[in-house]
């Protein structure tokens, strides 16, 4: 079975500050970050992991480091797995965002989104999926680290389990959070979502 373990990065100042940080440059993890990625790295730290995934943005390369220290593994980078496009939205205050017609759709028919000069919420997903499709094939039976982002996640674990993307948002993934899929021949298995036991605060903020 290949084994994907998913990771959200750790916390940030944008995430504090309540904006879409999306592909804005220079946004590192900040303290409470850097102590989430520790914890995370210290609960993989006895599996056998045969390589470390993340998108290139720096809050994930940053965690995605400080997890594959342990192993001795170097990250590799991976456009495919970035966070979302956002256009015009990223940077943008959340409370903001919110009165715009198009979150309406973003939460509850994500399906038919685009945002402002950004990609789709189905390009997302497609790209996503391919990329894993991908490691899949080539680390058969390993266990592998993708670090990422939220909607990331979400919409590959939708995939792997049979769920529409119009209904993506119904999940939950918190920063450090691990989520784990079971890849073993035509059906994938949900072996964990958003799991945060590793730590201080469990469950900790959901915001981008």
């Amino acid at each position: 079975m290949t084994l994907l373990l998913l990771v959200r990065h750790g916390a940030n100042d944008l995430q504090k500050e309540g904006l879409l940080a999306g592909w804005t440059p220079h946004v590192h993890l900040n303290q409470e970050g850097r102590a989430q990625a520790q914890a995370i790295a210290h609960r993989l730290a006895q599996l056998e992991v045969a390589a470390i995934y993340a998108s290139p943005l720096e809050r994930t390369m940053e965690t995605a480091e400080i997890i594959a220290a342990p192993h001795g593994l170097t990250v590799t980078v991976c456009e495919e797995l970035g966070e979302v496009h956002y256009g015009r939205w990223a940077g943008e205050p959340l409370e903001k965002l919110r009165r715009r017609r198009l979150w309406r759709a973003v939460q509850f028919t994500p399906a038919t989104a685009r945002f402002p000069g950004g990609e789709s919420l189905r390009e997302m997903q497609a790209r996503a999926v391919a990329q894993i499709e991908a490691l899949r094939a080539k680390h058969a039976g390993d266990s592998v680290v993708v670090v990422s982002h939220a909607d990331v996640i979400k919409s590959v674990v939708a995939y792997y389990v049979g769920l529409h993307l119009n209904l993506f948002q119904r999940l939950v993934i918190a920063p450090a959070s691990l989520t784990a899929l079971g890849l073993d021949g035509p059906v994938p298995h949900l072996i964990c979502l958003n799991d945060t036991g590793h730590l201080a605060q469990p469950m900790g903020g959901v915001k981008k």
